[in-house]
């Protein structure tokens, strides 16, 4: 058994002292009632009165705030344990989130491609840890390792241009991170998962792939565009309004460079898949699952705890309620038992 609030049970030692005050106010009572005159007379003058129910309510009253204490205390009973072995490989998505990644030459945009992508390959992983990278003219780490898959297609949602003030598609810094994740003296393989449109404005790439190697990482590289290409839209409230111009006031027009992402598969002997079909990509990225190791990485007991706070305070609630309609008055079946002798036997 689990307890959430154990501070609440301090209060449990409230009862004690309740339980001294009502008893001492009792012995008061009948002290008086000596005092005042013959105590046989003054019971026939308050006939109806019963020590019993009074001490009967109480005890009803003391068993209600003792429940309402351990429903404030929140006990929790473990249902089921179970040692769970996870085994699989850890998976860094690097994701380009430059302007270029706008443009609408594979629909809806390049982004909620990417986006549509990795959401499909999360949901057919199984106990593979992920992390997620953003990159543009620079890059930065958006989620450490999980197996929160939930929170990973969170984070992978809210990915927009935004989040890097340096525009362009640096994809050496984008390795650079990604292997950051990864701890060298690890025996679980290593995989990034690349989706850019390949234009990089940096140089590098390819040598970061090869020191990427020498880590054990292996690398999938995912192209989204077209090679015709298209405009990357300037949109306020969902309505375009321009268009990217360069200096010359020219308007942009951004490619996919598949070449690029080629090479630096290649040089970390993984692969490379056009994205224009989300199912396509799922099952490369699934076939190249399997071709690759799995290890033990986590072993870890849990136990599910439900909360049973509820029972205590329905049970409080309906102690204080008897206690409400219980009155101190006398009933005939306990008049006829006599308890606490308050009936005199007649000779």
């Amino acid at each position: 058994m689990e307890l959430d609030e154990k501070k609440y049970l301090y209060l449990l030692f409230l009862l004690p002292i309740l339980a001294v005050v009502f008893f001492y106010n009792l012995y008061w009572k009948r002290k008086k009632q000596r005092e005042f005159g013959d105590v046989e007379l003054i019971k026939k003058l308050i006939l109806e009165r019963s020590i019993f129910k009074a001490v009967l309510k109480f005890v009803v009253l003391l068993l209600a705030f003792v429940c309402l204490i351990i429903a404030l205390v929140n006990p929790k009973i473990g249902t089921k344990t179970e040692t769970v072995k996870r085994e699989g490989i850890d998976i860094v998505f690097a994701v380009d989130v430059s302007k270029s990644m706008l443009a609408e030459d594979i629909a809806p945009n390049r982004l909620d491609k990417t986006k549509q992508i990795i959401s499909q390959v999360i949901n057919e992983l199984g106990s593979d840890r992920i992390g997620v990278v953003a990159y543009a003219g620079s890059a930065f780490p958006v989620l450490p390792l999980t197996t929160d898959y939930g929170v990973a297609k969170m984070f992978v949602q809210n990915m927009n241009p935004g989040m890097v003030s340096s525009q362009g598609t640096s994809l050496e810094e984008a390795i650079e991170i990604s292997k950051s994740y990864f701890d060298e003296e690890s025996k679980t393989s290593k995989l990034v998962i690349l989706i850019s449109d390949g234009e990089d404005h940096s140089e590098g790439a390819q040598t970061s792939a090869e020191e990427a190697t020498k880590a054990g990482l292996k690398i999938l590289t995912v192209g989204v565009g077209t090679a015709k290409g298209g405009p990357i839209p300037l949109k306020r409230n969902g309505t375009v309004e321009s268009f990217q111009r360069d200096r010359q006031n020219e308007v942009v027009i951004t490619k996919l460079n598949e070449a690029s992402l080629q090479q630096i598969a290649k040089a970390t002997k993984g692969n490379y898949i056009n994205g224009r079909s989300t199912q396509e990509v799922v099952d490369f990225v699934k076939n190249a699952l399997e071709n690759i190791e799995k290890t033990e990485f986590e072993s870890t007991q849990f136990t599910d705890f439900n909360s049973q706070f509820q029972w205590f305070l329905g049970f409080g609630i309906l102690l204080l309620f008897i206690d409400i309609f219980l009155l101190e008055k006398k009933t005939s079946w306990l008049r006829k038992m006599n308890l606490f002798n308050e009936e005199k036997t007649k000779n």
